[in-house]
């Protein structure tokens, strides 16, 4: 069996959808379960439908869900003839679900109704999906992954309930591929035993395909992108970036770690348990090689970049002259985990410590406030990070030339560099 993920850049438009059909069509001989995510920006256009819910301005999010209610339905229209009514049904049935909520004033917390809301987009993409297949003569079963992934009320970031998910996926899941060879199913969403949708945070569709992969001991994760497959840096930012061929789990969580917009490490933590081999495809020329990522040994790899704009300093001395070592760190750590930051880069001197942040304003007021108690603080913002792995020279000093250093944190594989 094979695990195949589209995501949304694959199934935002009509001709992206035929050609996605295509794909699993070479593959019709095979047992392929597919996760598809949400078409093209309808997971932000939902959120802007849950902050105007939640900000008191029922109107305006349901004006909001209007316009995702219409791309939907004009979508189908283009892709079906024979099974549209049906799917049309299907479809009304989820808008309702969100429509009964919006009809209400929240009472929760944000993140409860976030998922209520954005988990639609996963739901509604899958199900006309399914209908075109099926039209176009690809049998497939749909299939809720609500009833199948369970986890905790962790609200945009649930935990995986891994044994009720797995004794569902044996018994819900395995006996579908005796009647059928394809099954289409939703990434990123799962929901409670309360039967209350909840998401699964960053990059949730992959992990979600990584989590099938798993469970069903598959043969591999095909994760189709529109990009040739996992580059050095991000073409957008270096046009000369070349393509990876082979990567290994633990460069890929590396890369992750360091702010690549790559594979996200959970993803990797189900394939890596079965040593299952994850191949990164592009959907517009599946010819191509792409990458494949395993756990062998990979030499010889050309320095990965990541180049993280928006970056801000915090400089923190100790009030009371003390060893920051001692308490300050643990302090710090601390705040860290309760406002929910990661940082980028950070140094210690003796009285002093350093912190690289991601600019967000309020996340970055929230720690400096809090530090206050027992450091002085100061912030200094507009900085760039560049991280390089597998370094050399001279590409260091070309990605530094012109700029001033603030910060450098150096090893044998990886050199980072704050620079003004």
């Amino acid at each position: 069996m094979k695990i195949f993920k589209f995501g949304g850049a694959s199934v935002n438009s009509v001709e992206r959808i035929q050609r996605l059909a295509g794909i699993l069509r070479s593959h019709s001989q095979e047992k392929v379960l597919v996760v598809i995510s949400a078409m093209g920006k309808t997971t932000n256009a939902l959120e802007k439908v849950a902050e105007a819910f939640y900000g008191h301005h029922p109107e305006e999010a349901l004006r909001l869900f209007r316009q995702v209610k219409d791309a939907h339905l004009t979508t189908a229209k283009y892709l079906l003839v024979r099974n549209y009514l049906a799917a049309e049904v299907q479809l009304r049935e989820f808008f309702t679900e969100v429509e009964w909520l919006l009809h209400d004033k929240p009472v929760r917390a944000f993140d409860y109704y976030y998922d209520q809301i954005v988990c639609a987009g996963e739901l509604l993409s899958t199900s006309i999906i399914s209908a075109y297949l099926a039209e176009s003569g690809i049998d497939n079963q749909w299939i809720d992954v609500r009833d199948i992934v369970r986890t905790d009320d962790n609200f945009r970031d649930a935990v995986i309930d891994w044994s009720f998910s797995a004794n569902r996926v044996r018994h819900e899941v395995l006996p579908l591929f005796d009647d059928g060879d394809m099954v289409i199913t939703q990434g990123f969403i799962g929901a409670t035993s309360e039967n209350e949708s909840t998401t699964l945070g960053r990059e949730g569709s992959d992990y979600t395909a990584a989590v099938f992969a798993g469970m069903l001991d598959a043969e591999s994760l095909t994760i189709w992108k529109d990009v040739e497959g996992v580059m050095n840096a991000d073409p957008k930012q270096f046009p000369d970036a070349l393509i990876l061929p082979t990567l290994n789990y633990d460069e890929v969580i590396e890369m992750a770690y360091y702010g690549a917009q790559v594979i996200h490490p959970k993803t990797i933590k189900p394939l890596e348990n079965r040593g299952i081999p994850l191949y990164v495809k592009c959907f517009l020329d599946p010819a191509l090689p792409g990458t494949v990522i395993h756990n062998k040994a990979v030499k010889g790899l050309s320095p990965i970049i990541v180049l993280k704009q928006q970056q801000a300093l915090v400089h923190l001395h100790s009030k009371d002259f003390s060893f920051v070592g001692e308490t300050g760190v643990e302090r710090l750590y601390r705040l860290f985990g309760e406002i929910r930051v990661k940082p980028n880069l950070m140094q210690s001197g003796a009285v002093s410590l350093q912190v690289c942040l991601d600019d967000r304003a309020d996340k970055i007021e929230q720690l400096a406030l809090a530090a206050s108690d027992f450091f002085d603080v100061q912030i200094e913002k507009g900085l760039t990070l560049l991280t390089i792995r597998h370094y050399d020279e001279p590409v260091l000093q070309r990605l530094t030339e012109g700029r001033q250093e603030v910060l450098r944190q150096q090893t044998k594989e990886t050199v980072q560099v704050l620079m003004r």
